[in-house]
């Protein structure tokens, strides 16, 4: 490898794109080419970065194995910042194989790492900490510590376990100071401000206040009977009642929840659940099943007991709170994958959100019409972006079992 290249890839290592461009920018040769494409996804124009990479994945010999594989890898992450999630993981692992079976274990334990955070951002925890278990990152240099410390507080926030995800990031911190790489700096900077921004709204008798991540998790912990607006369940710190696919039990569990200790009058439980305005008998004779229905559902934590004016909640719990969202409307949960200010497309947030893409698209084109996204591209190569909420974290909205669940 000529001295060009080896300074274009130590300008790339230290996050300097531009200074690798200076030294290759002029060339066609396959390394020349990889390097400009990496360049070009450093700078985010990822269209350019993934031509230059294909070219490159050509340019280089069959028997260069290690080098196609490097591209794959680099084309995988490139993938992975632009919100390809259909990106094939196949490709990538037979890639990291590769790279393994060759003694190239520093890019091979990358590509593992590009796997787990994919499964991360669709909410596949599961499997997400089982692959990260398998790598120690000691051995490796600190940029790519610091991307295992943020895989590992992401995991840890969106399981709810705030200790280790603050202590998570204090390592990230540590090591991106030692990398010295102004991009990752930022990165984690962005992770630690979801530790110290409101998550959450908790309503009780009459009242509301907003909670921190590691104070909603002391809640559900808590001997609380929480009905949750974020994942829609009603639970206990033992217990958990899904209620994601009955909308009208869980309405009805949100508005006595909301009044407990007092009392719902029948034609609010009908409002809140039916969107009844004008009620006749039929309807409260429905309202009286539904009723059965949520009492079947929560026997285990609560009781619900008729009143003169309507029904009340008897939980078997000291206090009973409402866990809501931080700002509460409409496909607030595409909005939250849309916050973390990359762009998506919405087959990406189908698979991530596990919706049909045209259900996604449907509460995209609403979204747009009220002038909360925007879209840029056509056709496949349409993405969608919106700016952050402000001061608040979304953590909560993303798929991802809960404590209990």
């Amino acid at each position: 490898m000529d001295s060009l290249i080896t300074a274009a890839a130590r300008a790339l290592a230290a996050g300097d794109p531009l200074g690798a461009l200076k030294r290759v920018a002029l060339r066609d040769d396959a390394p020349a080419l990889a390097l400009r494409g990496i360049a070009m996804a450093q700078l985010g124009d990822f269209a350019r970065a993934k031509e230059l990479l294909r070219r490159a994945t050509r340019a280089f010999s069959a028997k260069e194995t290690v080098a196609r594989a490097r591209c794959i890898v680099a084309e995988a992450e490139i993938a992975l910042a632009s919100r390809d999630l259909g990106w094939p993981p196949k490709t990538l692992d037979a890639a990291r194989a590769t790279l393994e079976a060759h003694g190239d274990r520093s890019n091979a334990a990358y590509a593992r790492y590009l796997e787990v955070r994919r499964l991360v951002l669709i909410g596949h925890l599961d499997a997400a900490e089982r692959l990260l278990a398998d790598l120690d990152p000691s051995p490796f240099p600190p940029a790519w510590r610091t991307v295992h410390a943020l895989v590992v507080a992401g995991i840890a926030m969106r399981r709810l376990r705030t200790k280790e995800a603050r202590d998570a990031l204090s390592l990230a911190e540590s090591n991106s100071r030692e990398a010295r790489i102004p991009a990752l700096t930022a990165e984690v900077e962005s992770a630690s401000r979801m530790l110290n921004t409101p998550a959450a709204r908790l309503i009780a008798r009459g009242g509301e206040r907003l909670l921190l991540l590691n104070e909603v998790e002391a809640l559900l912990a808590s001997k609380a009977l929480v009905v949750d607006a974020c994942r829609h369940a009603v639970r206990n710190a033992s217990t958990v009642v899904s209620l994601a696919r009955r909308p009208v039990l869980f309405a009805l569990a949100r508005a006595l929840g909301e009044a407990w200790p007092g009392d719902v009058p029948s034609d609010v439980l009908l409002a809140r659940a039916f969107g009844a305005r004008f009620t006749d008998e039929s309807h409260r004779a429905r309202l009286r099943v539904e009723i059965g229905r949520l009492r079947k559902a929560l026997r285990s934590l609560a009781g619900i007991s008729a009143t003169k004016l309507g029904f009340a909640l008897a939980p078997r719990a000291e206090r009973v709170v409402v866990l809501a969202r931080p700002m509460e409307e409409e496909h607030a949960d595409v909005l939250a994958f849309l916050a973390d200010g990359e762009s998506w497309s919405s087959s990406a947030l189908a698979l991530a959100l596990g919706a049909s893409q045209r259900t996604v698209q449907r509460a995209l084109d609403s979204l747009a019409a009220a002038g909360k996204v925007q879209s840029f591209g056509q056709a496949r190569a349409r993405r969608w972006i919106t700016p952050p909420v402000p001061g608040f974290t979304t953590i909560l909205l993303l798929p991802a079992p809960l404590p209990g669940d």
